[in-house]
């Protein structure tokens, strides 16, 4: 189920599947890379978030507290049943403030001082097993870490220490203390979801739509979900990104992702197919005939946020940007060839910034990876045509893009 503090084991990852290889082209595609090893010791800043751990564990042996915080998760309108922290506990709603205080022998001030000191702190059941399973009972870990696959502390009612395995959560319920990925200044409508004893997943969205040509994507492999478990579901999104006004700068055009409207609704994982469209033919046109000769630039992203906008920090994307661009002489852009044969091919991507409020970011999004042409990086994957390149031009998955 769990294990404690001492000693901590060494946890391994095994090393992913060596890709496939294309018959009609000679090269082959690499190795997918391996994923770091986790961390097998506690970091400073989960160790700095232990406290509410703690403290919310220790209040959750009391019943009648724990059947509150059970009737507000279930009550929660947000994603996977979230509910924001200090809002719950702290000085604004003053009697549980008083009673995570009573139940943890220490006057209210401290307790509301020390979640203050922290940052905005999120909780809920991450594991959809856990959240289908947990009835507000005590078989309950609360868990906290900093960062994903960062090693999560968990607590036990009695307030009990341990260390759990970031690779893969336990059997027991685990409520997760951990920093704020959801904008609750935001009116949100909680997705329905259908669960059974070893499955969980929201609705598909949209409903029928009429076809719109364009660029569409049919197929798509990641080497990870680029989301611990402790941090819940990932939802990933592709980002059609181009050139802002006349500037250097690059801004989203179009985005598909989980929670957007068909045909842009995607809620894909590590291995996938189907059909969704990344950039309609209309906007593509557009986009050509206000920045000609400009290509577009397809940028898949494990969104910690705020759905379909991008939040990374900026210095990082130049950073990203300009080293994929030597790799490959900047052929990291697509552009529509336009040609009775139509197709989506590689094309120049000389613009290196982005143009983003880094001030809204609460947390950075997962780069997965910049949609690069298979010929261009000279890596082939049989059923697929462009590969995801990331930081250290690590190849992160690959997809099939086509024009109809």
């Amino acid at each position: 189920m769990f294990r404690c503090t001492t000693p901590v084991a060494a946890i391994a990852v095994l090393a992913l599947a060596a890709c496939g290889e294309q018959p009609e082209r000679a090269p082959t595609a690499p190795t997918a890379p391996t994923a770091a090893a986790p961390a097998t010791e506690v970091t400073p800043a989960t160790l700095r978030l232990e406290g509410a751990a703690r403290r919310l564990a220790r209040a959750l042996d009391d019943a009648g507290f724990r059947a509150r915080l059970h009737a507000r998760l279930q009550g929660s309108k947000y994603p996977e049943g979230k509910i924001h922290l200090q809002r719950t506990y702290g000085k604004g709603n003053p009697g549980e403030l008083r009673a995570l205080a009573r139940l943890n022998a220490e006057p209210e001030a401290s307790a509301d001082s020390a979640l203050g000191a922290l940052p905005q702190l999120e909780v809920y059941l991450p594991v959809p097993t856990h959240r289908a399973r947990w009835q507000g009972d005590r078989n309950l870990l609360v868990a906290t870490a900093a960062k994903d696959y960062d090693v999560p502390v968990a607590f036990d009612l009695n307030g009990g220490r341990h260390l759990l395995d970031p690779t893969r959560p336990p059997e027991t319920p685990v409520l997760a203390v951990v920093p704020v990925e959801t904008n609750f200044d935001a009116p949100a409508v909680r997705p329905q979801v259908t669960c059974s004893d070893d499955s969980c997943s929201g609705g598909s969205g949209g409903g029928s739509a009429p076809f719109i040509p364009g660029l569409y994507m049919t197929k798509a492999s990641f080497v990870q979900d680029f989301e611990g478990w402790l941090k819940g579901t990932p939802e990933l999104e592709v980002h059609v990104l181009g050139q802002k006004g006349s500037s250097d700068s690059l801004v989203k055009y179009q985005c598909a992702g989980e929670h957007r409207p068909n045909p842009y609704n995607w809620n894909g994982n590590t291995s996938w197919n189907g059909t969704v469209l990344l950039f309609g033919q209309s906007e593509m046109n557009t986009y050509h005939v206000t920045h000609p000769n400009e290509t577009f630039r397809l940028v898949f992203m494990e969104d910690d946020d705020t759905e379909c906008v991008m939040k990374i920090d900026p210095n990082r994307w130049k950073t990203f940007v300009t080293a994929i661009g030597s790799f490959y002489r900047d052929m990291t852009g697509a552009i529509d060839t336009g040609s009775t044969r139509k197709y989506i091919a590689a094309g120049k991507s000389l613009r290196k910034l982005l143009s983003a409020l880094a001030s809204f970011i609460l947390t950075n999004d997962d780069l997965i990876g910049t949609a690069m042409e298979d010929k261009i990086v000279n890596e082939f994957r049989a059923g697929y045509n462009w590969v995801l390149k990331a930081d250290n031009n690590v190849t992160n998955g690959w997809v099939y893009l086509e024009m109809r």
